[in-house]
């Protein structure tokens, strides 16, 4: 290969890596059944834009209710979290039972997991203006109460309400507010790689933050710790 096909190479890579794809590993539950810990993704960041030249030319779309969203976590840039959408900008949102109503419909929400039997109050009958909770973001809880009217949220504009699946154990717009459309970067395309957890008693699990330990015990069980009916899965 000649020096200029190989920067050309290289151009393209960055290019796709930069403004296309993203690669993200799922770090915690919160999304379980439909995305599980050790699930590596790559991320379209192509899908919704973002760019006010862009937007007028390409075949962007808008952010949908039920679309799944990685993002910036708003109280934490450096950090990326990954929920779905359930209210998108001029909605009512209000959770009764746990079960969500958007401008006064029940939603149906075939993919959500409840993980535990006892119920919360906040958490389950939301938004409630009167029981701050551990874990609940101050401004947050002061910007709430501009927000409720007739015991529902009305989403601001360019904002987003997101939950997690696994509904009983994601910290989410419930905790610490809206997704601002700024933040957003992009949705799961596919899960290309799928790793199960890592036996105790190996190298890997006992080094957790060697990456050289861990890339040689992936390397050398491979098939052993991949979820091969995950890998190559596209993610709905």
């Amino acid at each position: 290969m000649s020096v200029q096909s190989l920067l050309a190479t290289v151009v393209i890579a960055v290019f796709v890596i930069t403004f296309v794809v993203q690669a993200f590993q799922i770090p915690s539950e919160s999304m379980e059944n439909t995305l599980l810990i050790g699930d590596y993704l790559l991320v379209d960041k192509f899908r919704y834009g973002g760019s006010d030249f862009w937007d007028h030319i390409m075949p962007y779309r808008a952010i949908h209710r039920g679309d799944i969203v990685v993002f910036r976590y708003p109280v934490n840039p450096t950090q990326h979290f990954v929920k779905r959408v359930v209210g998108v900008p001029g909605d009512h949102v209000r959770l009764v039972a746990r079960r969500v109503y958007v401008n006064g419909v029940a939603i149906d929400e075939p993919y959500v997991r409840y993980s535990s039997r006892l119920h919360d109050v906040f958490r389950d009958e939301f938004p409630r203006t009167n029981i701050p909770v551990p874990g609940l973001e101050g401004a947050w809880w002061l910007q709430m109460q501009k927000l409720v009217e007739d015991g529902q949220l009305i989403i601001p504009e360019d904002s987003y309400f997101v939950l997690g699946d696994n509904r009983d154990e994601s910290l989410d717009s419930r905790y610490w507010g809206f997704v601002p459309r700024e933040n957003v970067i992009g949705r799961p395309l596919l899960i290309y790689w799928s790793v199960r957890e890592l036996d105790q008693d190996s190298p890997a699990a006992s080094s957790p933050g060697d990456k050289l330990v861990h890339f040689a015990y992936a390397a050398t069980h491979l098939f052993q710790i991949t979820r091969w009916d995950r890998t190559f899965r596209l993610v709905k």
